[in-house]
């Protein structure tokens, strides 16, 4: 007997998606609302580390989702000199476990495929173009109304809608999300054959100016500088900086930059943060993912964090026979701190870099990777 039989899920990003999929082969009736028109608009690329393939594998779609990825298990550290020299390589921590590479790329849009696809596959049903206009709870469940005027009751809302989550808001959380003080620069174009990892340059115009390929044919490249009003510039003009910043680094950046020809494949945002104190649930609705945690990129961990939220809410929910506060207490003792460690090392990772002091970096990513190496 599980503790809800019907469940709607705002939001179809991983922590979404992945929920959905958890309780629906549970045996759970799931609704999932997407704002955006189909599961391809959503999102850029992202780099997974072994404990979200871990997490995919318990969704069923590991095995797709190696075919459209490329995995690696080794960082390399590059010069911004000429030769884009390779001054190290860092053996990345097998975070899944053996049976797992320690890190992969995928496209946003081909994982949001998988996953949609798996979660319809197993019963959800799925509707795109839609949100929620208002939210009324009792003690017994939630009555919600949809952008498109239909309503419905629930026994529970999940709202995985993002960093700026509009569940979040309704329920009268009050989270300031703030700007870390830098800005990523991000593109899409075919792999280069000497692109077969994730190698990061340090130096020169720019913090960090980094690749990593997304499949066989594809590498999302970025570039991170100081957080700036880029609002003004024209697609043109958003690709001409972008070209120009990537003029400092060389070896399989040259190869990039030539590719870079595409204003519609680049794009611009600043890295944002903000940490949800327990509890992230207010009676019957709750927000995970990125509606309840953010951070940086640096530690490439918030997919992973997505996926375990959904994975430990989806858990809890279908062995417990009653949605009470105990159930709400084991959820924030699995899930709390654990994110928390993840955005704190994150954004201090990110802060060194901003004052340019030389931080123990291998001991802070050790420290996650022993972490997150553990079952969430």
């Amino acid at each position: 007997m599980s503790a809800v039989q019907d469940v709607l899920v705002i939001g179809g990003g991983l922590a979404g998606a992945a929920v959905a999929v958890h309780l629906a082969q549970a045996g759970v009736a799931v609704d999932l609302v997407e704002i955006k028109p189909d599961a391809h608009a959503l999102g850029s690329g992202i780099t997974l580390q072994g404990n979200a393939l871990r997490e995919l594998d318990h969704l069923g779609v590991w095995e797709q989702a190696r075919e459209h990825g490329y995995p690696f298990d080794v960082t390399g550290i590059r010069a911004p000199d000429p030769a884009g020299t390779v001054l190290f390589e860092v053996p990345d921590a097998r975070t899944g476990g053996p049976d797992y590479p320690a890190a992969m790329g995928m496209t946003r849009p081909d994982l949001a495929g998988l996953l949609h696809d798996r979660a319809r596959e197993v019963g959800v049903r799925v509707r795109y173009a839609t949100t929620t206009t208002e939210l009324t709870q009792d003690d017994d469940g939630v009555d919600v109304t949809f952008s498109d005027g239909t309503s419905r009751r629930y026994d529970l809302v999940v709202g995985a809608d993002g960093v700026r989550s509009w569940t979040r808001r309704m329920l009268g959380i009050g989270l300031e999300t703030r700007s870390i003080g830098m800005g990523i620069w991000r593109a899409f174009g075919p792999r280069p054959e000497s692109v077969t990892r994730t190698d990061l340059f340090y130096g020169g115009p720019a913090y960090i100016a980094g690749y990593c390929p997304t499949g066989e044919d594809s590498v999302y490249a970025y570039i991170v500088e100081d957080a700036q009003d880029r609002s003004t510039l024209t697609p043109q003009e958003q690709l001409d900086t972008m070209r120009g910043l990537a003029g400092a680094y060389h070896g399989p950046w040259d190869e990039i930059r030539e590719t870079l020809t595409d204003p519609d494949r680049v794009n611009y945002t600043w890295f944002e943060t903000h940490l949800l104190a327990a509890p992230w649930n207010r009676g019957r609705v709750v927000v995970i993912g990125d509606a309840a945690h953010t951070c940086p990129p640096t530690v490439a961990q918030g997919g992973a964090q997505a996926l375990e939220d959904a994975a430990v809410l989806g858990d809890l929910l279908t062995t417990r026979d009653v949605l009470d506060q105990d159930l709400w207490d084991a959820f924030h003792d699995r899930r709390v701190e654990r994110a928390r460690t993840v955005v704190e090392a994150s954004n201090q990772l990110a802060q060194w870099q901003l004052d340019h002091v030389q931080g123990d970096i291998p001991a802070l990513m050790r420290s996650v990777a022993t972490l997150v190496s553990q079952p969430a």
